[in-house]
């Protein structure tokens, strides 16, 4: 019967103790998410390219043969247009809300002409938008992103050193811009 209650009472206070280091541990983590450190990486709506050693916000790119660029946007005023275009064997897209959410993803294989051209935009904007299509968003595919702020992950790849300049030229025209309609 002893070793049953100290079992117990050393488990609850095993319990208890663990939920008090994780409670004191969290400030430590709470500014080490995804959307801070991509908007660490400097101003809004601009692609950055991640090198293969962590930077000053703690981002790389750890795969060799995968080159990565993020951007961090907000869509409160104004919606924001992804634009990136060349030669590259394979390229990918990934748009994540602030809490790092999956939203929407796309690759060269879903895009029209290979090019990537999306607009992202809140559900208010969106409906504005589609009752008057300017010209320049006709091929453009439309994403409705449910919260304002988020981030992008625009990668491609280069198999091969003789790639590596088309990917860092894809990556480093790459468009994260916001949209006027004017």
């Amino acid at each position: 019967m002893f070793r049953f209650v100290f079992s117990i009472l050393t488990g609850l206070f095993g319990a208890v103790l663990l939920h008090i280091i994780i409670i004191l541990s969290l400030p430590h983590f709470s500014d080490r998410d995804a959307y801070t450190r991509v908007s660490d990486e400097g101003d809004e709506n601009h692609f950055y390219m991640l090198d293969d050693k962590d930077d000053d916000a703690g981002l790389s790119n750890t795969d060799p043969y995968i080159r990565t660029a993020v951007c961090a946007f907000d869509i409160e005023d104004t919606p924001v247009h992804l634009t990136a275009k060349g030669k590259v064997p394979f390229w990918s897209l990934a748009i994540y809300d602030a809490a790092s959410n999956e939203v929407f993803s796309m690759s060269d294989r879903t895009s029209v002409g290979g090019a990537l051209d999306l607009l992202l935009a809140s559900p208010v904007q969106l409906t504005g938008i589609r009752k008057a299509l300017p010209p320049t968003l006709a091929q453009s595919i439309l994403v409705e992103v449910p919260r304002a702020q988020g981030y992008a992950v625009l990668r491609t790849m280069a198999p091969q050193g003789s790639f590596d300049d088309a990917a860092q030229e894809f990556l480093s025209q790459a468009g994260c811009d916001e949209f006027d309609n004017g």
